[in-house]
């Protein structure tokens, strides 16, 4: 099965889209950011646009990942890497890498060797790193990364013409819990509520998926994905199949995209290559021997070559050679070389052989050969490679796929799902279900004959779906305990891969306060059941402790008797606010405790067709069970006492401590925010300075220009002009001298000086510019007003449609318009231009309103008059035509009218006919006082049944909708309450 992007129109794609309006408020836009180690992509969904890629500043669809600081300045994307080939320690990149890692971990020592020019210190309290910028100023990665969002934010409200807060952010796949929590606080640093952090893989499958949807079936269809991105590599094995869910009570038939196996390597990527060829240019420079100094030795120099060797490596993936070439590499010395494709695939020629590594792992972790596997999609950049393209195809033996957007798919599919989980939009369900990439175990000590045993019991096993709850409950502790939750074992990954992960605790989990509620419950007859701690792996991957709690069970003894009504009411709160604790006793069957700690439970996912088969075995027993009861009735005279089970349940204490690479908390989260805020306030205000700036400069330049013109030397007064002249000359020599260090306050308060010199002159100006248009339309107005008049006047005589007083009316407004119009022509042929304005264009154009206002009173007038004979022969036309139809019945409906009008009384006949002439009979009100009597009894008559509700023809009733004999389902009240984007 293979779905292309071409499979589905973007006018069908624009139905998955559904924007609901009732209760929401008119910022309901929700974006999506595809955040890389070397590109950031952003896209919107707002109401009207299904799904779209924002721009930048630029234009362009896809901002690299950098910031710069230089001169107290900040700067982003293609201007930091400008300033980044000047000043290289000054501009930051591939920070994603760096996120939730401490000093010592492999990838942050792999970054400091391929960037040596960066200061980057330890920061020993939170086990994470820090860039220094100088002395006082220091810049943590979730800092930097937070100001990147930021600016992606930004991208999104310009293209959406909206504040945007809500956005679903992708991650890799591999990002352990430290990652993921560092990427959620540096998107709320940014101002940004994440809906969820989606895996980029998942995002992918997704946005794959939703653009094939009519070709998913049944029947499950493997898919696997490969990704080779600028830092790292992922292969993901995933399946798409229609499935039966049943929510709100409604069985739905919806696409499920689950992912079922996933290998990566973190360090093979775009970005080793780009290295090695930077590498391999320095040492061709240095062998030419043309400078004393070494190109590795210069920091500038080997940022120009990083660049250089960025942009080879993309045209070599479609040449065989390019010539690489910087001006002024070191020492004023250019440099020019020939690289071929041959020579890059040679220097990276042990990347190349780790090329099917992830796919090896995806296939063995699903379980499946790849044989089932039906298309190898190829995603990333990376994936361009022609190297890259064969060592995959001669693995996998299978052709490779491209119909997917390399540089836009994970961000659409991210898209795609925050759509789904905001709340102004409503979309087609698209279910996914993700998985525990590293399994989680729960550590904890026990004492077995004085001696300490450690006990492990996974928690989230490799490849369970999430989100999920699980629970683990601890059965033999009687005092205060504290247990751990860990990383699994990892053997599946390769050694290199270990190491990077870090830290594999993952928190300390002490709990207080057990033996206090042993003692209560003891006290009540409760059997203690152990303690329960509730565990939550949320969507966007993260871990979570819900809570703890003592779980006990007691019997108690109760009289089987009819429920009161008090009792019922009781049960029903009880009920309510049990919830989900109910549904996990009746789901989940405890046996007795034979270990210290029972299985992991979790809930389960029944099929709809297996809890419909339940719930119909449940109801027919206790049909059976009522009977049986119903028989025996009259064996029980007594009221039958039963025992029942009560659950107990007591909060337990728990105080969590996060091990390994920490996030910002307390002091230097504030302080974070400051600095954050501060830099932004400060590209504000100069923002507003170059505007205010840019302004002054070109008006001023304006000004000049329209001066030296005669239309505007005749509008204005030889003071006038001196006076502008003067002051744009001031302002001129000013902007040059010592004005590029005013505020914008300063500058806006200038232009608006200009403005006040100008603004009249400009007026002028634009009055005498539009003057002659509005004077000929006045002038061709009052000549066919006067021709006009002249018909109504035959008209008043012939026929009895225009009044001698609306004709008088018309003559009089038409005289005066004409007066006026000989007034300002008289005006303006004597005012020199010069002079201010004392009859202005708009003023022209409402008197002139008031006379074609009254022409067209009464052109609509003669448009509805009818002959009073048209009238009479078109009610006689009807009579026959009505006749006639009648003749043509059958004759059992000529019979039946017949009878039926001999059964009706003679008023009511007479009475129903002159009603059916009225309602074929035109208006006439303005005839009515010229009418006899007879004739304004009938007019009378008319105006009632014209007052009367309309009757609809057969064109009218199609607009409406006929009522529905069944009610609405729920899903079908959504729909109708929704509109299309």
């Amino acid at each position: 099965m293979e779905f292309s992007r071409k499979s589905l129109p973007m006018a069908s794609l624009a139905l998955l889209l559904v924007a609901s309006f009732i209760g929401i408020s008119e910022e309901i836009a929700v974006m999506s950011i595809d955040i890389g180690s070397e590109w950031m992509k952003v896209a919107i969904v707002s109401p009207g646009v299904p799904m779209e890629i924002a721009l930048n500043k630029e234009s362009k669809r896809k901002t690299p990942v950098s910031i710069a600081f230089r001169d107290g300045e900040r700067s982003f994307g293609e201007d930091a890497q400008v300033v980044g080939v000047r000043f290289p320690q000054n501009t930051y990149s591939y920070i994603l890498d760096l996120l939730g890692k401490p000093i010592d971990n492999p990838l942050v020592q792999l970054y400091m060797k391929r960037f040596p020019y960066y200061n980057i210190i330890a920061d020993d309290e939170r086990k994470t790193v820090a860039f220094k910028l100088n002395e006082n100023t220091t810049y943590t990665p979730e800092e930097l990364l937070a100001q990147i969002l930021h600016k992606g934010k930004e991208f999104a409200e310009v293209s959406a013409h909206q504040k945007i807060n809500e956005a679903v952010i992708t991650v890799p796949g591999f990002f352990n819990q430290a990652e993921r929590r560092a990427l959620v606080q540096a998107a709320e640093l940014a101002g940004l509520k994440v809906l969820q952090l989606i895996n980029d893989y998942t995002a992918v499958a997704l946005n794959y998926g939703v653009f094939g949807r009519t070709e998913i079936n049944d029947s499950a269809h493997y898919i696997m994905f490969y990704d080779m991105g600028a830092s790292s590599t992922t292969a993901t094995v995933v399946s798409y199949q229609n499935v039966k869910t049943k929510e709100r009570g409604f069985v739905e038939t919806n696409p499920h995209v689950t992912v079922l196996g996933v290998g990566y390597d973190r360090t093979l990527g775009g970005l080793e290559m780009q290295i090695r060829l930077q590498n391999h240019l320095a040492k061709e420079f240095d062998a030419l021997k043309k400078t004393p100094n070494s190109v590795f030795k210069s920091p500038r120099a080997m940022a120009k070559l990083f660049k250089e060797a960025g942009r080879v490596k993309t045209v070599l993936s479609a040449n065989a050679d390019h010539f690489a070439q910087i001006e002024s590499l070191i020492d004023d010395i250019d440099f020019r070389l020939q690289v071929t494709r041959e020579k890059l695939e040679e220097i990276s020629a042990d990347l190349f052989e780790r090329v099917a590594s992830p796919v090896r792992i995806a296939l063995e972790t699903s379980g499946l050969a790849m044989d089932v596997i039906s298309h190898v999609v190829l995603v990333g950049a990376g994936t361009r490679m022609p190297k890259v393209q064969e060592k995959l195809s001669q693995y996998v033996k299978t052709e490779l796929s491209k119909n997917v957007n390399t540089d836009e798919a994970a961000a659409l599919g991210a898209a795609y799902k925050a759509a789904d989980l905001s709340q102004g939009f409503k979309v087609k369900k698209f279910v996914t279900k993700d998985a525990v990439v590293f399994p989680i175990q729960i550590v904890f000590d026990r004492i077995i004959d004085n001696k300490v045993k450690q006990v492990r019991k996974t928690l989230f096993s490799r490849m369970n779906p999430f989100p999920q709850k699980k629970i683990i409950t601890f059965n033999k502790h009687t005092e205060d305990f504290d247990f751990q939750v860990n990383y699994a074992e990892l053997d599946y990954l390769p050694s290199s891969e270990v190491p990077a992960i870090g830290n594999l605790n993952i928190s300390t989990i002490s709990l207080n306060g057990v033996a206090e509620a042993l003692k209560k419950h003891a006290k009540e007859g409760a059997e203690s059941k152990g303690v329960k701690a509730h565990f939550n792996m949320d969507d966007s991957g993260i871990l979570n402790l819900l809570n703890v709690e003592l779980v006990s069970e007691k019997s108690s003894v109760t009289v089987d008797e009819e429920e009161g009504t008090f009792s019922i009411l009781g049960s029903t709160i009880t009920k309510f606010f049990a919830g989900s604790n109910e549904k996990e006793t009746t789901e989940k069957t405890e046996e007795p405790p034979k270990e210290d700690i029972k299985p992991v439970h979790e809930e389960p996912e029944y099929s709809e067709a297996q809890k419909d088969t339940e719930e119909k075995a449940k109801k027919k027993n206790e049909t059976k069970s009522n009977e049986d009861k119903g028989g025996n009735k009259t064996e029980k005279a007594e009221k039958e006492k039963k025992a029942t089970v009560v659950q107990i349940k007591e909060p337990i204490g728990s105080n969590e401590i996060k091990l390994g690479s920490q996030i910002l908390s307390g002091d230097k989260l504030l302080q974070s925010q400051d600095k954050i805020h501060n830099l932004d306030v400060h590209d504000s205000k100069k923002a507003r300075r170059e505007t205010a700036l840019n302004n002054l400069e070109s008006y001023v330049i304006d000004a000049q220009q329209r001066l030296d013109s005669d239309e505007y030397l005749a509008a204005a007064t030889e003071k006038e002009v001196e006076e502008l002249r003067k002051a744009c000359a001031e302002v001129s020599e000013w902007l040059y001298e010592d004005g590029f260090t005013a505020t914008a306050e300063v500058y806006e308060e200038k232009l608006s000086e200009l403005q006040r010199l100008t603004n009249d002159i400009y007026e002028r100006v634009s009055e005498h510019r539009d003057r002659p248009e509005v004077l000929k339309a006045v002038s061709s107005l009052l000549d066919n007003s006067k021709l006009f008049l002249n018909s109504m006047r035959n008209l008043s005589v012939t026929a009895d449609v225009i009044t001698p007083v609306e004709v008088e009316t018309l003559e009089k407004a038409i005289n005066e318009t004409q007066d006026y119009y000989d007034m300002v022509t008289k005006h303006f042929a004597e005012t020199p231009l010069n002079e201010p304005v004392k009859y202005k264009v708009r003023h022209i154009s409402n008197k002139m309103e008031l006379l074609d206002r009254e022409i067209k009173y009464l052109i609509n007038k003669i448009k509805i008059w009818k002959p009073k004979e048209a009238v009479m022969n078109n009610q006689t036309d009807n009579k026959t035509e009505r006749a006639t139809e009648n003749q043509e019945e059958s004759p059992l409906d000529s019979a039946t009218e017949a009878d039926a009008e001999k059964d009706t009384p003679a008023e009511e006949q007479t009475a129903s006919s002159n009603e059916q002439e009225q309602q074929d009979a035109p208006p006439e009100a303005d005839a009515e006082k010229d009418t006899p009597a007879e004739e304004q009894t009938a007019s009378s008559n008319e105006q009632e049944q014209q007052d009367a509700p309309p009757v609809m023809d057969e064109t009218q009733e199609s607009l409406f909708i006929p009522e529905r004999e069944e009610p609405l389902s729920e899903n079908e009240v959504e729909e109708d309450t929704h509109q299309e984007l």
